[in-house]
């Protein structure tokens, strides 16, 4: 299990662990692949921590960072995240936060001590933050690739990267989508089909990733969303892909930022569970079915405001479940993708790599005995 990709940054395996848990991503560094934080939960103080920690983790070892920011953004008037955070929740209906502090309620869900500052509510996906958030890591040596969620970064912005000496990974989930990336300077592309958990598009892997690594050629691109074994992994590269990009299935590892009860849920899962709902962030989101999720969609809800408005109105319910998670284990915020079906049991992250390449390994093999006989 070794591609182009490997070599250009220097891993041992071409699998990218995207999460917001830093432990997460310097287990999976050190155990070969390439991890990936998630710059976008936290302020640039407390990404600028979760840097130096990892750093002091993965020794001279390569890792990425993910922020979002559109490739048409004109700036934002105002740099400093709080006078934004007050401009962005003076826009928000009280309706909606009203709502969202019901579903709490009506669960026993506890209030946060008074006057606690709480993350949850910093207005998250922003041009503001997310040029912060990328200057912060590029002070960062053993930060090698900037992915942006959003594909290709801001021209200035991009230009700033690739002076670092850093690539720029990009996602995609159609191939207009990949070409207009490829166009804009992104180096790697990942193209995550509708299967994949957070933010997803429409056209399911098995179709898109193949269509994307044709159109993008011969940029390396990337395999997304339904990914949670070797064998999958396997799939992925026999259609022209040069690694795989997987979420969900960190999120049930000992090490991730999920509490007991969401992880609980990720195995309890089906796959059909793993729906699209714009409860969160205002936009397509795969979240696991819960009481959250269904109070949205009861008829008398808010519809959910665009991304950032509804990330700031679902940031204190994120804050508080995760605070108090045993009070009202049905009405978790869980994001995973449909793989989840997948997940049996919590393990250990380097676990989950080693069983990554081992699956991989017996895949290739069966095919090879199968071209063995068809030779013979």
């Amino acid at each position: 299990m070794h591609t182009d990709i490997c070599d250009r940054l220097g891993i041992e395996f071409p699998i990218f662990a995207f999460s917001h848990c830093r432990d997460v991503v310097a287990a999976v560094t050190k155990a070969g692949g390439f991890g990936v934080l998630g710059a976008v939960t936290f302020t640039p103080e407390q990404l600028a921590a979760e840097l130096d920690w990892i750093d002091s983790q993965v020794g001279d070892k390569p890792y990425g960072v993910d922020i979002v920011i559109p490739q048409n953004d004109a700036g934002q008037e105002d740099t400093d995240p709080e006078v934004l955070r007050q401009k962005l929740i003076d826009k928000i209906p009280q309706e909606h936060f009203d709502f969202a502090k019901k579903i709490l309620h009506d669960h026993g869900v506890p209030e946060l001590p008074q006057g606690e500052f709480h993350a949850g509510l910093m207005p998250r996906s922003t041009s503001t933050t997310a040029r912060l958030h990328a200057e912060e890591a590029l002070k960062h040596p053993n930060v090698k690739a900037i992915a942006n969620a959003l594909g290709a970064p801001p021209a200035d912005l991009a230009d700033q990267i690739h002076e670092a000496g850093r690539l720029i990974i990009g996602m995609c989930g159609s191939v207009q989508h990949a070409q207009r990336h490829a166009a804009g300077g992104v180096d790697v592309i990942v193209a995550q089909g509708g299967e994949g958990g957070g933010h997803t598009g429409y056209i399911g892997s098995v179709v898109l990733w193949p269509q994307v690594v044709e159109a993008v050629a011969p940029i390396p691109v990337l395999a997304a969303g339904g990914i949670g074994n070797g064998t999958q992994i396997a799939a992925a590269l026999a259609m022209g892909a040069q690694g795989a990009w997987i979420g969900t299935l960190w999120l049930s590892t000992e090490e991730s930022e999920m509490t007991d009860v969401q992880r609980a849920a990720l195995v309890a899962a089906d796959s059909s569970d793993a729906i699209i709902t714009r409860s969160t962030t205002g936009k397509r989101n795969r979240l696991l079915r819960s009481a959250w999720t269904e109070a949205w969609e009861e008829e008398g809800a808010p519809d959910p405001l665009p991304l950032p408005l509804q990330d700031l109105v679902a940031g204190e319910a994120v804050t508080r479940l995760h605070r108090y998670p045993n009070y009202a284990p049905e009405v978790h915020i869980t994001p995973a993708g449909q793989v989840a079906g997948q997940i049996k049991q919590i393990k250990r992250a380097p676990e989950v790599v080693l069983e990554l390449v081992e699956q991989y390994l017996d895949a290739t093999e069966r095919l090879n005995s199968l071209n063995d006989r068809l030779n013979s």
